[in-house]
């Protein structure tokens, strides 16, 4: 099977969701597109009859220029459909902002045009945590199979079916920490923290971008994320540490 865990030239379409955030807002999608399409062919219809067919119609009531009836059937009709587009949202809004208990936390620190990221809850020998920056890669220096403006030179290394916490801030300016397929964005403030939590369903690569202007160089701030099994995990940590 393959995954679309990438943006696509011309793409329209959403990713592939890897975590439960994001397949509610999948879902979410489809909802809301079944009711938006239900009122674009029920609006179409009426325009038609009314530009086309009105004038041939024989009905009664055409002149009609004062109806109850029909003005509390426009009113309640749209309020209805209106209603049953914003409680599945408001349900998954306050469900993504729920930060499960993690097993782990990565502290993620936006800087022009960089990212940092801190594995705290791992610390060394020496005392010291993890923790390491992330650029982009040149164009000139991409090897075959790198996605241009996409790799860096580091990337998160995660471990699957774990629930992740991240920290979010920034140093300079306001940036934004965005990963489409673990339904993941959110702000990087100076002075503030952030959090947002996720759970990765199963293993692969996951590109990011930041998603709030930031600079002459905004464009070039990927985010990469390796989810792995648990056991490649602890291999790399012992490995980096």
């Amino acid at each position: 099977m393959i995954w679309l865990d990438v943006p696509t030239p011309w793409g329209v379409r959403l990713q592939d969701s890897a975590s439960p955030n994001q397949e509610g807002m999948h879902e979410l999608y489809d909802h809301m597109m079944f009711y938006l399409a239900l009122m674009l062919g029920l609006v179409s219809y009426m325009l038609y009859v009314v530009t086309m067919d009105f004038k041939n119609n024989k009905f009664a009531y055409k002149y009609l220029k004062h109806g109850q009836t029909l003005e509390i059937m426009w009113t309640m009709f749209p309020a209805v459909m209106l209603l049953l587009m914003a409680f599945p949202s408001f349900m998954l809004l306050y469900l993504c902002d729920e930060v499960t208990t993690p097993a782990m936390t990565i502290k993620v620190v936006g800087l022009q045009w960089y990212w940092k990221y801190e594995y705290s809850d791992f610390v060394s020998d020496k005392g010291e945590t993890m923790e390491f920056e992330s650029y982009i890669i040149p164009d000139d220096m991409l090897e075959e199979g790198q996605l241009r403006l996409l790799d860096t030179d580091t990337s998160i290394i995660l471990p699957v079916d774990t629930h992740v916490r991240f920290i979010v801030t920034a140093n300079d300016v306001l940036h934004s920490f965005a990963v489409p397929s673990l339904g993941i964005k959110i702000d990087a403030t100076p002075g503030r923290l952030n959090q947002v939590s996720a759970l990765m369903q199963r293993t692969g690569v996951y590109y990011g971008q930041c998603s709030e202007l930031c600079g002459v160089n905004h464009s070039l701030m990927p985010i990469k994320i390796e989810c792995v099994p648990i056991n490649s995990f602890i291999e790399w940590l012992a490995q980096a540490e």
